[in-house]
């Protein structure tokens, strides 16, 4: 349960960014259904924990899994907020309905298209997240949701398929279900010259949301391996995120006097404010690792059972990583890992750049599908575990 319920979460997310993308109250709709859903879960789950908890000792380990399940809860409750945006047509500035796709993972929705590379394939047969490194997170047929599809779900002409993954897997993803290359939004070529008050303020909501969604990942991964570095990672990032909100509402305020209809930055703030929440979820997550307490085994069973692994591997000496840039390797579409963070001389580096040039004995953190681990430990030439400390 606690391992859907973290997958129903984080699903709730990425539609909540794909409503926002597409302006599609039809996606906000399907983050309120799984809101409900993960509320009856969230419901079960704390009188399991009740219910098991028999002893003192098992009262200290249990009231662990119930602060990751609130967590987790709020993840949902961010999501919701997120995707209210566009129910409530609080506002989305174009230019940041434009940036989006410069983040380093993006939402996409696809249609199948007839007689396509897709058209009566299965998942499995297709491999999406290795091909594309796009992962799907929901499928439509017709009016049926589909959500954690299995790699037996076959393809049919009309099935609408979200996903989520880099921007540079969006072209071959369109390209194999028979669709149209996506095309620029009007307007929204660099004009050069310095900065104006909004692109500032879109470009800290960006990086928000990136830098949120790599605190989940490394909260996960701190519980996986019960690591108090990860721990403090999380602790600082969620710090950081305190402060970029900060400076965004200063830029949101300058921006307002430039703007037609300065009520239409509403929707900025709002993102603002749902992505500072879960990087203060994440923050929740690892208290425990990070005051040295005991972790329950479920939680480490929970995280490492979701459909999305989080996997820890070093670089090791003549592997064809060594030496070569993120770019070169293009791990995201090669094996559809994405790297979430590189430990370097005892210090962590949290959403690498495409320039960062891996090293023999680099420990990197990976989150993705269980089907890209084999390619990912080819180009490595490590074994997936945690780290010997």
């Amino acid at each position: 349960m606690l391992a859907e319920a973290k997958n129903t979460s984080e699903i709730m997310v990425d539609l909540a960014y794909a409503a926002i993308f597409y302006d599609s109250e039809d996606i906000s709709e399907e983050v309120f259904r799984l809101e409900a859903l993960l509320n009856e879960l969230v419901f079960d789950m704390r009188s399991l924990a009740i219910l098991a908890a028999r002893s003192p000792n098992d009262a200290e380990q249990m009231a662990g899994i119930l602060q990751v399940v609130q967590d987790i809860e709020k993840i949902g409750n961010a999501a919701y907020d997120i995707a209210k945006i566009v129910v409530k047509e609080l506002g989305i500035p174009p230019e940041l309905l434009h940036d989006i796709p410069e983040a380093e993972e993006i939402p996409s929705r696809v249609r199948v298209q007839p007689e396509s590379e897709l058209d009566g394939r299965s998942l499995a047969e297709l491999d999406l997240p290795v091909e594309t490194g796009m992962r799907p997170i929901a499928i439509r047929s017709e009016s049926d949701w589909h959500y954690h599809p299995t790699d037996d779900f076959v393809l049919r002409e009309g099935d609408v398929l979200f996903l989520q993954g880099p921007p540079e897997g969006v072209a071959e993803l369109r390209r194999l279900a028979g669709a149209k290359p996506m095309q620029r939004v009007p307007g929204a070529d660099d004009l050069g010259g310095p900065l104006s008050e909004l692109e500032r303020a879109v470009d800290i909501v960006i990086e928000m949301k990136n830098i949120s969604e790599v605190a989940v990942g490394l909260a996960y991964s701190a519980l996986l391996y019960n690591d108090a570095g990860l721990a403090r990672e999380v602790v600082a990032i969620e710090e950081e995120m305190d402060e970029m909100r900060y400076r965004l509402e200063r830029w949101v305020l300058l921006a307002a006097q430039h703007v037609e209809e300065p009520g239409r930055l509403r929707g900025m703030l709002h993102l603002a404010i749902a992505s500072e929440t879960i990087a203060d979820c994440a923050k929740e997550m690892v208290w425990t690792v990070e005051k040295g307490e005991d972790i329950h085994p479920v939680l480490s069973a929970a995280v490492g059972e979701s459909d999305e692994l989080v996997v820890q591997m070093t670089v090791a000496e003549g592997a064809p990583a060594d030496g070569r840039s993120l770019r070169e390797l293009s791990l995201e579409t090669e094996t559809g890992m994405f790297p979430l963070a590189v430990k370097r001389g005892g210090r962590w580096t949290y959403r690498p750049r495409d320039n960062y040039v891996l090293r023999e004995g680099d420990a990197l953190l990976f989150t993705g599908a269980p089907e890209g681990l084999e390619a990912l430990s080819e180009m490595l030439g490590g074994d997936a575990g945690p780290e010997e400390n």
